[in-house]
């Protein structure tokens, strides 16, 4: 585990970060979005996303990682977030990778290299074997990231008392700072 917070490097066409307070308004126009939440309970408030930042800048102190603002390289834009964080399924403490895409940038497979980027960094950085994908069973494009990142479906659960699908892989493996191609998927939240 490393003993500073860092991010995976970047990709092709996205850069990571650690959230700041200063990520607000992004943080809560993407957790906010109907469509970008729309497999979870509800949209997220402003002040949720207040503790989404919180939570994060937590982790990263106390773990090393968490959940990255994701830019466009060639811009800078925020494109959303990505990430690890530890999550309990079935009473096992799993390291999760988790995602939301902004929505008029989904389906042009930016989840899908974000989540391969932070598939390796679990790998090569934490010394990661396991990595599970928590996602919601209405949720085919989340499935299908999961899926081409190496994360097979493993099996049903319920994840704060919602079913879920339990993607994962107990051999990390895949290209070094890889993920998928340009446009290869459709780019969804995780959960």
């Amino acid at each position: 585990m490393p003993r500073h917070p860092v991010v995976p490097p970047p990709t092709a066409r996205l850069a990571f970060r650690q959230m700041t307070e200063d990520d607000l308004d992004d943080m809560a126009a993407l957790l906010g979005a109907p469509d970008v939440m729309r497999h979870y309970p509800r949209p997220r408030t402003r002040e949720e996303a207040v503790e989404w930042i919180a939570w994060n800048r937590r982790l990263y102190r106390d773990e090393g990682f968490g959940l990255w603002v994701i830019t466009l390289r060639d811009t800078g834009e925020f494109a959303g977030d990505c990430g690890l964080t530890p999550q309990e399924v079935d009473g096992v403490r799993e390291l999760e990778v988790g995602y939301h895409v902004r929505t008029d940038l989904q389906s042009r497979g930016l989840a899908t290299e974000a989540a391969g980027a932070c598939r390796d960094f679990a790998r090569d950085v934490l010394g990661a074997r396991r990595l599970v994908a928590i996602i919601r069973p209405g949720n085919t494009p989340s499935q299908r990231v999961a899926a081409k990142i190496g994360l097979p479906f493993e099996k049903e659960s319920v994840h704060a008392g919602l079913p879920v699908r339990v993607h994962a892989t107990d051999a990390l493996r895949g290209p070094a700072g890889g993920g998928a191609r340009p446009g290869q998927d459709a780019a969804e939240s995780g959960v």
